[in-house]
């Protein structure tokens, strides 16, 4: 089994075409090396065989953002909160925050498309996208949507697909702004609070932790070691009181900074024991555990295995 890293669009292409059995040429967007950026879209069917297969979205490492509209009941899983979706979904993805898309029936379809920062970059499109809040860390990156705004949202993506396969010299202008209009779509539907340069403050609380949180993941290597794992350093790089902390998040996701902490620990210890050949150990003290048997014993509490019999 090999080290996990960022995975690269050469990558990805290849992960595509090994689901498809296509060639990667031929799933390469016709002119993309002539842009400054990438754009493709693709049909979630056709390329996610494999996710149907396994039930779960591989834990999500790309260099690139991603828009779906995926149609069939899923749940969405983040370090904060959880999201069951029963008919249409409307996801963003950013490669900051990373998530589980696990699907709960087998009556999966629709589409996606992936692109980096640099096809939407300022000067191209006006926008800057980390700063859009459907992209920001704690914000609200999962859409339940109707089936009419599936069917309007589908529309834009079949355009999108006609678009990409055509000769028109300045295809990638008008895919722009196809994907501008979904992220904007996408913006409309979030709570009205959401979308106010002013949040109040739990709102800004979360949303610093939240992000605080991410940017310790993931973990690339065995050298690398958690900065901050406490309730209390968490507090303490936010300035604020670790009661006042831990109030804010309970009284609006339900759980406390330890809880949450811990969740996203977890999930991160799932992966690295899955999708790479470390030792125990070297999990254990990547994640911050001093002792392997702190490690275990905070594995098994969670997850009733040893870090072991779930690698096997």
């Amino acid at each position: 089994m090999k080290n996990i890293k960022n995975i690269s669009l050469d990558e990805f292409y290849k992960e595509a075409a090994a689901f498809t059995g296509k060639d990667i040429i031929t799933l390469l967007p016709p002119g993309i090396n002539k842009e400054i950026g990438h754009f493709n879209v693709f049909d979630i069917y056709e390329t996610l065989k494999e996710v149907k297969r396994k039930q779960v979205m591989p834990y999500n490492r790309r260099a690139y953002y991603k828009i779906s509209l995926i149609r069939g009941k899923n749940k969405a899983e983040y370090a904060d909160k959880v999201i069951d979706v029963k008919r249409n979904a409307l996801l963003f993805a950013t490669p900051k925050v990373p998530y589980h898309w696990v699907p709960q029936d087998e009556n999966q379809s629709g589409s996606f498309c992936v692109f980096t920062d640099e096809f939407l970059i300022k000067n191209k499109s006006g926008i800057v996208l980390d700063e859009l809040p459907i992209f920001k860390p704690g914000g609200y990156p999962v859409f339940e949507i109707t089936d009419e705004e599936a069917e309007e949202i589908g529309l834009i993506f079949r355009k999108m697909k006609k678009e990409i396969a055509s000769d028109y010299e300045f295809k990638y202008d008008l895919l722009r702004n196809y994907v501008l209009e979904v992220i904007h779509y996408g913006q409309k539907l979030q709570p009205a609070t959401a979308l106010h340069a002013e949040q109040n403050a739990s709102a800004r609380i979360i949303s610093l932790f939240i992000e605080l949180l991410e940017r310790q993941f993931p973990v690339e290597s065995p050298n690398q070691k958690l900065r901050l794992r406490s309730a209390k350093e968490y507090a303490e790089r936010l300035s604020i009181h670790v009661n006042h902390l831990n109030k804010v998040l309970k009284e609006n996701t339900g759980r406390t900074t330890t809880e949450i902490i811990s969740s996203r620990m977890l999930q991160e210890a799932k992966i690295l024991l899955k999708q790479t050949d470390w030792n125990v150990s070297e999990i254990a003290y990547s994640l911050g555990f001093e002792e392997v048997a702190h490690f275990s014993n905070f594995f098994k509490k969670q997850t009733a295995v040893t870090p072991l019999s779930f690698r096997s």
